[in-house]
């Protein structure tokens, strides 16, 4: 498949969160279902991790599947916007952390 210019999505991020369905997926006769996901690397689209049973010269063996749909382009659409949950508020640091004036939390 012959690689595009880069052409923006008629989807936003809050349309995926809020419309995209699970994908039914079959593999050796087994139905799974693939989730709707925000990858890490900012990309959405649907991912499955499971283990099936497979027959190989009369045996069975456990296979691990993983496999992901990834909507191509969606990693450039623009993140939402998160504001401020309390402006001039420094946010809570993790027990045992330091604070943004480097003392540390116990």
């Amino acid at each position: 498949m012959a690689k595009s210019s880069k052409s923006s999505l008629a989807i936003t991020r809050a349309q995926f969160r809020t419309a995209a369905k699970p994908i039914a997926v079959v593999i050796n006769g087994k139905e799974l279902t693939a989730a709707a996901k925000e990858f890490s690397t900012g990309s959405l689209g649907w991912n499955i991790n499971d283990k099936l049973q497979v027959e190989v010269a009369g045996q069975v063996v456990t296979v691990q599947v993983g496999l992901n749909l990834t909507i191509i382009g969606s990693k450039d659409l623009p993140q939402d916007h998160v504001p401020d949950p309390t402006p001039g508020v420094p946010p809570p640091t993790a027990a045992g952390g330091t604070s943004s004036a480097g003392q540390a939390d116990f």
